[in-house]
């Protein structure tokens, strides 16, 4: 199983931050707007639209206040297994850490995942920097 982890810095405070990350009907909106062009709710999941016009069904397996830390997995799409985390961390200096942990099978399309969360992560930096603002 391949597994990518990326993490972000932002001046936004972690209840803000969290708060954006929690909301998970507002993608499109709140948290990577521009890589995610709509999130629809259903019972304990979400459909997702990204910019290159895939369609995930992603149900939501945690959502844990305390620990600041979103699961999810994914059904459709290139991968026959993903499961991913969003984990929220308050740092001394006041800022936050967001970082995506995403394990998923086949191994040989990390490279894909890898070019996806990475326009994930900078459509979030965007967003999460102008909560500071």
């Amino acid at each position: 199983m391949a597994t990518i982890r990326s993490e972000i810095k932002t001046a936004a405070k972690a209840a803000e931050v969290w708060s954006a990350v929690r909301d998970v009907g507002a993608l499109h909106t709140r948290l990577v707007p521009g890589f995610v062009t709509d999130t629809k709710l259903e019972l304990g999941a979400r459909i997702v639209t990204f910019v290159n016009g895939v369609v995930l069904r992603e149900p939501i397996v945690t959502i844990d206040d305390e620990a600041r830390r979103l699961v999810w997995t994914h059904e459709g799409g290139r991968a026959k297994h993903y499961n991913g985390a969003l984990q929220v961390s308050a740092l001394p200096d006041g800022s936050t850490s967001v970082t995506w942990t995403a394990d998923f099978l086949p191994d040989d399309i990390h490279g894909y995942f890898s070019q996806a969360i990475e326009a994930g992560m900078a459509a979030m930096q965007a967003a999460l920097d102008q909560l500071a603002a």
